[in-house]
């Protein structure tokens, strides 16, 4: 079955790990939502590198953390933070890709 990300995640954001990196983070409210999206693995590198057109080499870190129920993806940026012609120094509005995921759950 299709989940639209945006009606299956409480939380999906963005932000600055630093001048080099960018984290973005995906909340479930749902218990078994969020183990099915884990299970499946259904946020993959394949998905994130399509999104953002990154090499596989440029995730630093995708996990699953069960605390918080959430997808953590840790990117390289493709601009340090700051730099001459970077638009988002914090890292905000770099979840946007994320917002139009279809996953099959």
């Amino acid at each position: 079955m299709k989940h639209r990300l945006t009606d299956i995640a409480s939380v999906i954001r963005s932000k600055n790990a630093g001048p080099h990196e960018l984290t973005l983070d995906i909340l479930f409210t749902d218990e078994a939502i969020y183990r099915r999206v884990v299970a499946r693995q259904a946020i993959d590198k394949e998905l994130i590198c399509g999104l953002y057109g990154l090499d596989e080499a440029d995730i630093i870190e995708l996990i699953a953390f069960d605390p918080a129920r959430a997808v953590k993806i840790t990117i390289r940026r493709p601009r340090v933070a700051g730099d001459l012609g970077e638009t988002d120094v914090y890292g905000a509005q770099q979840h946007a890709p994320l917002l139009g995921v279809t996953l099959d759950l």
